[in-house]
């Protein structure tokens, strides 16, 4: 079966989707382009198209433009003329200064799709110990893409590093995400300007953990959170469409999971949120590890992870 991804780079220990090419620590900014297959640019053309009547005829698409890889000339996508463009080597650049300036290290980056969706993740230096060494780190992902799926996206992570659970950080009504819509100029400073609210937001965050930390469940309280981010609250326990799901999730918390005997997830909220997530990331029906990718960073995976901590922050509240 045909990988989505096309390319990557990663440092440390293989991902949790054992794709990539391992990269010593702290390589130049040229060297990632490389080895993470973002050594190319997009190009715009014309769009044409045949009319058969009396005679073949070539016509312009005036709105439109096709966009395509500068080195193999395979096509992108099809787009309006307003569409801003992300060229694979800004993706990268993003992350210069905060790498040279120090307490960045970029760990992983590389190419979806052939080339339609674009991604680097940099570890920021902050991390937080919850109890029993229950450890989570603070990552910035930037990712983009040239088909109109997804704007460009500067998103703060949480990865939990006994399971390499990834979620997106979103605290109150404000997420730790800056988004470019392709209809405008991505413009690198000003999004990390805004990212300084990015970082008190993960200050938030951690606070908001390590009170799931310390609210203990019951088996209600549990299988209640479980239904709200995974069937559906109005349908009767016995009568849920997504019995499977709720089940292995339901073991991962109960003992299963990784991670799930430790202190601080032992019959807790931070738990409950855990096994959300280790269900997504690890464990959800893919087609591939690459496809399960895609779809936690970015797709249906990610929507549920996002469910799940809304719902755990309002079992704290």
């Amino acid at each position: 079966m045909a990988h989505l991804v096309e390319n990557m780079a990663y440092v440390d220990e293989t991902p949790w989707h054992g794709l990539g090419n391992q990269l010593p620590a702290r390589q130049p900014i040229e060297t990632w382009q490389q080895a993470a297959g973002m050594n190319w640019s997009i190009k715009e053309a014309e769009v044409l198209y045949s009319v058969a009547d009396e005679g073949l005829h070539i016509k312009a698409a005036k709105d439109s433009k096709v966009l395509f890889r500068s080195d193999t000339h395979a096509p992108l996508s099809v787009v309006s003329n307003r569409y801003k463009v992300v060229q694979p080597r800004e993706v990268l650049e993003f992350y210069r200064d905060l790498v040279e300036a120090g307490g960045f290290d970029l760990e992983t980056a590389g190419v979806l799709k052939g080339g339609k969706k674009l991604w680097a993740l940099a570890r920021t230096g902050q991390e937080t110990l919850l109890k029993g060494g229950d450890k989570v780190r603070a990552y910035l992902l930037l990712a983009t893409s040239c088909d109109g799926t997804l704007c460009t996206t500067a998103q703060f992570t949480s990865i939990r590093v006994v399971c390499n659970n990834t979620l997106q950080l979103a605290v109150g009504e404000r997420a730790g995400a800056v988004k470019v819509p392709h209809s405008t100029k991505f413009d690198p400073s000003a999004v990390k300007l805004e990212l300084g609210i990015g970082l008190s937001a993960w200050d938030s965050f951690m606070a908001s953990i390590k009170t799931m930390a310390d609210r203990r469940v019951n088996k209600f309280e549990a299988m209640s959170y479980l239904v709200d981010v995974l069937g559906d609250r109005d349908i009767p326990l016995a009568d849920q469409p997504n019995q499977k799901a709720l089940q292995s999730v339901h073991a991962l918390f109960a003992g299963n999971g990784k991670g799930s005997a430790l202190a601080a997830a032992d019959g807790t909220v931070w738990g409950l949120l855990n096994a959300v997530t280790e269900y997504v990331d690890h464990q959800r029906r893919a087609r591939s590890q690459d496809y399960r990718l895609d779809s936690a960073w970015f797709g249906q995976g990610a929507a549920i992870k996002g469910r799940a901590l809304e719902r755990a922050v309002k079992l704290i509240a």
